[in-house]
């Protein structure tokens, strides 16, 4: 089956306003900046989005929030962006702040067909016992706090321990970034960026990844494959010029000199 996409544009043109959206990647390494473009020129608002992060101000996911997109956001780091925190503060946005390892369980959960899992994780605090501020009030009190969650002693290696229960997540759709595929939507990822994608893409009750490069079916080794292709319904191949957008989150740079300076004194 053929599932290469002609564009961006159409390979995001029937996610409808309202849409829950999983999208890959983690800090700017592996977004996929071309469909969250398309998808802000499409128009669908009021979208609640899962991701790792919501990007960074004036790129990737944060593009789609200076848009006035995103109602609604699960995450589990939201530090480098000024315009969510001003959402997120004046009540304009909704955030599910959620144990980045759970978060990864709950996308992979959501894909493989399983309702949810208990997790050690977040006993004890208000991720289990709820308050957690979702969203804010524009006088600055909490409008919807996180509820309570399942909690059960499980016997467990010899030892009974506190469990709180997490639900999958089932997306809607998913937009993903992936090195090469083919065009059964087989992916393969490169370094990193083999972070949220596979989880985010496993979530997505339609997933279109967005590639550097298509190849036709069978020249893939199936041993390179860190993604099956039952898992992704559009492919959409990027040009060379969208290819090489690959912006660094943080520059860290020594003066000339200076490396010359640290050996000397280290002997």
């Amino acid at each position: 089956m053929d599932k290469t996409a002609a564009s961006a544009a159409l390979a995001v043109a029937d996610i409808p306003s309202g849409a829950t959206i999983a999208v890959g990647g983690f800090g700017l390494s592996g977004v996929p900046v071309t469909l969250i473009r398309a998808l802000i020129e499409q128009g669908a608002d009021g979208l609640e989005i899962v991701s790792n992060n919501c990007g960074v101000d004036g790129w990737g996911l944060g593009e789609l929030l200076e848009a006035g997109r995103i109602d609604r956001i699960i995450a589990s780091y939201v530090g480098e962006n000024k315009e969510f925190a001003r959402q997120y503060l004046g009540g304009e946005l909704e955030v599910e702040l959620t144990p980045q390892g759970t978060l990864a369980e709950r996308l992979r959960a959501g894909g493989v067909g399983i309702p949810g899992f208990f997790t050690a994780t977040g006993v004890g605090t208000m991720v289990s016992s709820g308050g957690l501020p979702w969203r804010y009030a524009a006088d600055g009190s909490i409008a919807v706090p996180s509820p309570a969650k399942e909690t059960r002693l499980i016997d467990s290696l010899g030892s009974e321990r506190e469990y709180v229960f997490e639900r999958a997540i089932r997306a809607d759709y998913a937009l993903v970034r992936a090195a090469r595929g083919d065009r059964h939507g087989n992916l393969v990822f490169e370094k990193s960026t083999r972070n949220f994608n596979p989880l985010a893409a496993m979530s997505g009750r339609i997933s279109i990844a967005e590639v550097d490069e298509i190849v036709e079916a069978g020249e893939l080794d199936p041993d390179d494959i860190h993604l099956p292709g039952i898992y992704i319904d559009r492919v959409v191949e990027l040009t060379a010029e969208q290819s090489r957008e690959l912006p660094i989150e943080k520059v860290t740079v020594r003066r000339a000199g200076e490396r010359q300076r640290d050996e000397s004194e280290a002997r």
